[in-house]
């Protein structure tokens, strides 16, 4: 499994790069998470629903298995 999540890297770096960043102007993700870092995302009146989730979901899971397959690289290294 570890090493398969290495060798993938250029595949999670592609879909980092697409998928990741839809739409493009601005980046889905960055909107989520700044939503989240400001704190109205579990409470209040514009909380996040499930398809707000499922798109942070979506739009960041390229992006920790680039970070994943990146770390480990690096500790191989060392």
């Amino acid at each position: 499994m570890k090493e398969k999540l290495r060798k993938n890297w250029k595949l999670f770096l592609i879909a980092s790069l697409t998928l990741g960043l839809a739409p493009f102007r601005p980046p889905h993700i960055v909107g989520k998470l700044q939503w989240i870092a400001g704190g109205n995302a579990f409470s209040g009146e514009h909380a996040m629903q499930f398809m707000d989730w499922f798109d942070v979901f979506l739009h960041g899971t390229p992006w920790v298995l680039l970070i994943v397959s990146t770390l480990l690289h690096v500790f191989r290294k060392i």
